[in-house]
């Protein structure tokens, strides 16, 4: 006998991760966590068209259609310090999210429509937000606090707020389970996300340290186009007539959109081309590839100071996970820490979860691809079991 349309044992969750100009969504069995059906949908114009037509797309899954759907997952970039953990949404959470579209402007209010879209197709089915700051919102107050006047940086919201927390999360819990650990202990991780846009952390204990995205995603590490850490007196003398009398808008598009590898090597954001033009004699190739890695080196041993060593370090995201040489040009030198590579284990691993630390290493070094939209499904069935959810705060 066939199952009901609506049988309780073939319940999908559906998330979202809705962009500026994007839509990806998978569809996940809710038990098994199987993937039902995935893909993206870009350069979107009209979202209430796109959206819909990712909502047709229920009419493939096996026994149900969309009335299997017991659950949306959406992705929401910020959630500023209210919310430190995934929300079931509701008017009161729907209204924090909105609160932070001025820090995310690019973002939030794309994930707001695909919250509304999606609770008007589906009535009564919960939609939950998992946070893309979350992750980061426990950070201690001597790593989240930049050295301005307090009270200017409370009335602005201005501190540290982190970014790829989702990415960050999936790849830490992921090291424990690769590595055997079933409990968080006094396990000291660094999870690298490398990709376009490149993030580091340090965890300790399951607990976010420090991150290196700071009160947008354009601090820490040098990314595709964007600069990362860079003395600020430099944006008020790109403003000034003697540094060519930029605008505020023109600073922002140059340290976002035009700096970073992009901006060193004079012609491409891309590590594949870089390499392949070190290779070939590329100055502007080599110069962009050293700082990237020399800057990424001094992150992972200024975090394993502050987390009184590392016993996982985790590299993830497009290059992070595909690119053996600036894994390998990354941690030469930091041997002495503990860092050890296995340089055979290194070269062949790529795009695949493996261990690349030799035997010798105190640090256990792994690649890990990173999954956000599986941390979002699991959030979102922890969100909708019973007593899944805890209040949020605000407190600076």
């Amino acid at each position: 006998m066939a199952a009901a349309a609506n049988s309780p044992s073939d319940p999908v969750v559906l998330v979202l991760n809705c962009g500026s100009s994007s839509v990806k969504f998978t569809f996940f069995e809710r038990d098994s966590g199987r993937v039902l059906l995935h893909g993206t949908k870009d350069r979107v114009t009209d979202y209430d068209s796109a959206l819909g037509k990712v909502f047709d797309k229920a009419a493939a899954l096996p026994r149900g259609g969309l009335s299997s759907v017991c659950a949306v997952g959406h992705r929401v970039v910020h959630g500023g310090r209210k919310f430190r953990w995934a929300h079931r949404v509701n008017e009161d959470v729907l209204a924090g999210i909105r609160n932070y579209i001025e820090l995310a402007p690019l973002h939030n209010p794309y994930n707001i429509l695909g919250i509304e879209f999606s609770a008007a197709r589906l009535p009564g089915v919960p939609q939950v937000a998992v946070f893309d700051t979350s992750f980061h919102s426990g950070i201690p107050a001597r790593a989240h606090n930049y050295a301005i006047p307090l009270e200017m940086a409370m009335e602005y919201r201005i501190r540290r707020y982190g970014f790829h927390g989702i990415s960050h999360h999936y790849v830490h819990d992921r090291a424990l389970e690769l590595s055997k650990h079933r409990g968080m202990e006094d396990l000291n991780v660094i999870t690298c996300h490398l990709g376009a846009g490149c993030s580091i952390a340090a965890v300790k204990g399951g607990r976010c340290v420090d991150t290196s995205m700071g009160f947008t995603p354009l601090e820490g590490l040098v990314m595709g186009t964007r600069c990362g850490d860079l003395d600020p007196a430099v944006v008020h003398f790109l403003m000034s007539p003697e540094g060519g009398g930029l605008s505020g808008d023109e600073v922002h598009v140059l340290l976002n959109k035009e700096s970073g590898l992009k901006g060193l090597s004079g012609f491409s954001s891309d590590v594949r081309d870089l390499l392949q033009a070190r290779q070939e004699g590329h100055e502007g190739a080599r110069l962009a590839l050293s700082v990237f890695t020399y800057r990424l080196k001094k992150y992972i041993g200024a975090y394993n100071a502050a987390l009184g060593g590392t016993d996982i370090l985790v590299f993830t995201a497009g290059i992070g996970e595909n690119s053996p040489q600036i894994r390998a040009e990354t941690l030469e030198g930091l041997e002495p820490l503990g860092f050890v590579l296995n340089i055979g284990a290194n070269s062949e691993q790529m795009g695949t979860e493996g261990v690349i630390s030799s035997r010798e290493s105190a640090v256990r070094i792994l690649v890990i691809p990173t999954d956000e939209d599986r941390m979002i499904y699991k959030e979102t069935v922890r969100m909708i079991n019973p007593r899944g959810e805890e209040p949020g705060t605000e407190k600076y």
